[in-house]
């Protein structure tokens, strides 16, 4: 198996995966090569809980311009990794109150 941090490329925060959050659900984006299964252990071995699903998509890219050259953005998939009931919540941010 690779590294499990080459895998795992960043969480994605969007207001979405914000609401998520709250049912044990987070989203990362991730290499887009790798399955199901080296997700789920790569995530298990980074921050040490127990996942019960992962569900992946593959992001198309969109048309872009910059002036008169046409190009498109990067393709990249996503995958949203369900977390059992006993697991510990990930923290991606402090909030310093």
């Amino acid at each position: 198996m690779k590294n499990p941090r080459d895998l795992i490329k960043r969480p994605v925060i969007t207001e979405r995966t914000s609401e998520y959050m709250a049912d044990k659900r987070y989203v990362f984006e991730v290499d887009i090569r790798a399955n199901k299964t080296q997700i789920k252990q790569a995530i298990e071995e980074i921050f040490k809980v127990k996942v019960v699903s992962v569900n992946t998509m593959r992001v198309p890219g969109k048309p872009k311009r910059q002036g008169r050259y046409n190009g498109y953005t990067s393709e990249w998939k996503k995958a949203i990794v369900l977390l059992s009931e006993d697991s510990k919540e990930l923290e991606f941010f402090e909030a310093s109150v």
